[in-house]
């Protein structure tokens, strides 16, 4: 597939090209604002911004855990003792070292990285979020400057400075995005800090120690996907949060199912695949190398010690495979080498190596569009058969969005702005469950995803950094007007609330008939 077309003036830098142009990322895609500013529609005449929410991903990142930098670089040096490197391949060893060593030092020395190491954004990553504070900012200035003023806050009131609320899902990188994503606001106008409160988290109402729910951050929103028994048991039918659990209990049933294993595996069998790794691996192993691996003479995992130490020699981490992750195919390692390439689109900041020598163009295409494959299946809208299930746990989230608005709506502007942070896995269903074109279409059991069949592409729906923004504005007769952002692109909510529109091709809707469109009831 094509790159996404760039806002006018990004800096192509920010993309690391194959040598023809193409990059094949996915959700591993560096973030670009799919708008230029400066070509939103004005809001119509006598409406002013009174209100804005975000909900985003983290920032770009490192590899999550020492998995697939270790068991490729263990397959590297099987491959060595074997005799079994091209000229190529001689180097890919050096390169996974790289990998593995700017990995377990990410983030330290970074001003705002409280625990160096795997999993932490790059400063790729720390710039995407400071860049999206800094573009919201300018889109709605007036909003910021009235915000601490208090001005709006109510008619008959005396004027109190208005809230930015700010949760994230409490893990590492997405409290930091919200920290950068906060200090670069505030960056821009100093008064907003005093603005900025961490809000208590949703809990089950038969819970009586939050201590496991810091305030600013909510499992239930922002990290639904994987609400467990032992932190999130909600067993009362009546609580509200019960229907979120449950959904959250059923969508990682299928997530460990046989029949999701099964699709991976199809997936992954496809001749295009095989004939794509056969390419890929055939540039950097001998003819032998690769029958071994693919008969089952040659296998790696993630074993392992390794530790690497600062050049100021203050800090040292210590890591040990898990043994977990395997290479037992052809299939496998190029696949192990497709995740390096689109990690190090990540990380350029941090790494020198150019992985994308190892994975040419037309080989990245396919294990792109596998990418996606497992993707849809997974995290995406998959299966029509199975209903809501990838989806139906971003109800609870969706709602907090509708009952910020509500309450504009109804004259409560103590709320300034709702910024939230959180996974690929949170803003995948939310796209899904809004019904968005192109980022919410199932398909039949009977019908493998394509991309002849399906517009569903990770680059597109989550991209690092991907966010999903509701600018809300008013006039003095008290209509209230919504404006989605999808990836800084004004974009049309689901085709059935059309008639929400203010003008046909306005991306404005009148907030009445929008929530109407999405909460009949």
């Amino acid at each position: 597939m094509k790159p996404p077309r760039l806002a006018a003036g990004a800096a192509l830098s920010l993309l690391m090209l194959n040598a023809v142009g193409e990059q094949y990322y996915q959700t591993k895609t560096p973030y670009q604002p799919q708008q230029a500013g400066a070509s939103y529609e004005a809001p119509p005449q006598g409406y002013r911004a009174v209100y804005t929410q975000l909900l985003a991903r983290h920032g770009s990142r490192g590899l999550s855990s020492m998995k697939t930098d270790l068991v490729l670089y263990n397959l590297w040096q099987l491959a060595g003792k074997e005799k079994g490197l091209t000229p190529l391949g001689a180097h890919l060893g050096d390169d996974l070292l790289q990998m593995m060593k700017a990995n377990a030092l990410l983030g330290y020395g970074v001003a705002g990285i409280t625990k160096p190491g795997y999993g932490n954004e790059t400063m790729q990553g720390v710039m995407e979020h400071k860049q999206l504070a800094e573009r919201m900012y300018h889109r709605l200035p007036q909003l910021f400057r009235n915000a601490a003023a208090g001005a709006g806050a109510g008619a008959g009131t005396a004027a109190q400075p208005r809230q930015i609320l700010l949760v994230t899902s409490g893990k590492d990188r997405a409290v930091d995005s919200g920290d950068y994503f906060a200090g670069s606001l505030v960056a821009q106008q100093p008064n907003l800090q005093a603005l900025i409160v961490r809000p208590p988290s949703l809990a089950p109402r038969a819970e009586t120690n939050h201590d496991s729910r810091p305030a600013g951050t909510d499992r239930f929103l922002l990290y639904f996907h994987k609400l467990s028994a032992k932190q999130d048991l909600v067993a009362d039918e009546g609580d509200p949060l019960h229907a979120t659990y449950r959904a959250s209990q059923e969508y990682q049933a299928w997530a460990r199912s046989d029949e999701l294993r099964a699709r991976e595996a199809a997936v992954l069998a496809q001749p295009q695949v095989a004939a794509a790794a056969k390419a890929v691996l055939e540039r950097l192993f001998t003819p032998a190398f690769i029958e071994g691996l693919n008969q089952g003479r040659y296998s790696a995992a993630n074993t392992g010690t390794y530790s690497y130490t600062s050049a100021d020699k203050q800090f040292t981490n210590k890591l040990t495979g898990d043994g977990d992750t395997e290479i037992k195919s052809a299939t496998d390692a190029a696949q192990a080498i497709y995740d390096l390439y689109a990690a190090a689109a990540d990380m350029k900041a941090e790494l020198k190596a150019d992985f994308t020598r190892y994975m040419p163009a037309q080989q990245a295409a396919v294990f792109a569009a596998t990418e996606d494959a497992l993707a849809f299946y997974t995290k995406g809208p998959g299966i029509s058969e199975n209903g809501g299930i990838n989806h139906r746990m971003a109800q609870t989230l969706l709602d907090d969005f509708f009952n910020e608005v509500d309450a504009v709506a109804k004259g409560d502007l103590s709320h300034a702005a709702k910024l939230r942070f959180a996974h690929a896995e949170i803003v995948i269903p939310m796209a899904a469950i809004l019904g968005l074109p192109g980022m919410s279409e199932q398909l039949p059991r009977a019908v493998a995803y394509s991309y002849s069949n399906s517009n569903w592409r990770g680059d597109a729906v989550a991209p690092m950094a991907a966010n999903i923004q509701w600018d809300v504005y008013t006039n003095e007769q008290g209509r209230t007007l919504v404006r989605m952002l999808y990836n800084e692109k004004e974009t049309d909510f689901k085709r059935g609330c059309d008639q929400a529109k203010i003008a046909p091709a306005s991306h404005y809707y009148d907030y009445a008939g929008l929530r109407a469109c999405y909460l009949p009831n």
